[in-house]
């Protein structure tokens, strides 16, 4: 018995297109980014697939992308689990910085090692900044320890994995088809797991907005395929878009 899962980074967001360092700061789509979430649920409505279960994070641009494209398919009454564990990784004090700017004050060298390295991150956030997560009521209930002040992708793995682990298997394991829609970064982190990439090769991997990725997974959750839905072409430029921003 195989298994499908289908994951999908949110829209592009208005900080995606001012080209800031966006993180867990909560931004809206752009009109580009809800034709690209509306555009993934008619593709997925054409490739005959129905999602059983929503899975997206806390922030606005996952959610919205999420109802976008499940209205299109007519599926807005699914069941919806939402987690921090899936937000986008948290680039602490770059957080709302101009990527290119950025790159100007610090040096290409070192905005590129915070940004595409493994496990170097950003300086980190005072906790009195108003951007630090423990101002922000959505996240009131969890533990000061689990709040991230900053973060590199490896620390996206390991927040990311136990929701994996506990939340969507088991929605697999009952026969279900998820829907994870999250960011760049998350879904970096679970392709990773996936795929099986390595430390080295992740950070060259570059997920577009509002492509539905779709896994056939055997008993073991180990992939059999994958594909992006649509133009191969197509899913190829838009990954080379993102691997092309500024910073």
């Amino acid at each position: 018995m195989s298994h499908r899962l289908i994951l999908l980074r949110h829209g592009q967001s208005t900080w995606n297109l001012e080209n800031l360092f966006t993180g867990w700061t909560d931004v809206g789509l752009t009109e580009q980014g809800e034709e690209e979430a509306m555009e993934a649920g008619r593709s997925m409505t054409a490739e005959g697939l129905d999602p059983d279960v929503l899975h997206t994070s806390v922030l606005n641009r996952a959610i919205d992308t999420a109802e976008s494209a499940l209205k299109v398919m007519g599926r807005q009454y699914l069941p919806v689990r939402r987690s921090w564990r899936l937000n986008e990784r948290h680039y602490g004090d770059l957080q709302g910085l101009n990527k290119k700017e950025t790159a100007d004050r610090h040096g290409a060298e070192q905005v590129l090692l915070w940004r595409r390295s493994y496990d170097v991150p950003p300086p980190p956030l005072d906790p009195d900044d108003e951007r630090h997560p423990r101002h922000d009521p959505r996240y009131a209930d969890l533990p000061p320890d689990l709040l991230p002040a900053t973060e590199c992708l490896k620390d996206v793995v390991v927040r990311m994995l136990p929701y994996w682990h506990d939340v969507i298997v088991p929605d697999l394991l009952a026969g279900r088809l998820p829907l994870v829609v999250a960011h760049g970064n998350s879904i970096r982190a679970l392709v990773k797991h996936l795929d099986g990439i390595t430390d080295e090769a992740i950070v060259e991997l570059n997920i577009p907005t509002g492509l539905p990725l779709v896994y056939e997974l055997d008993d073991s959750f180990r992939p059999i395929s994958s594909r992006y839905l649509g133009d191969p072409e197509a899913a190829a430029a838009a990954a080379e878009a993102v691997a092309r921003q500024a910073g």
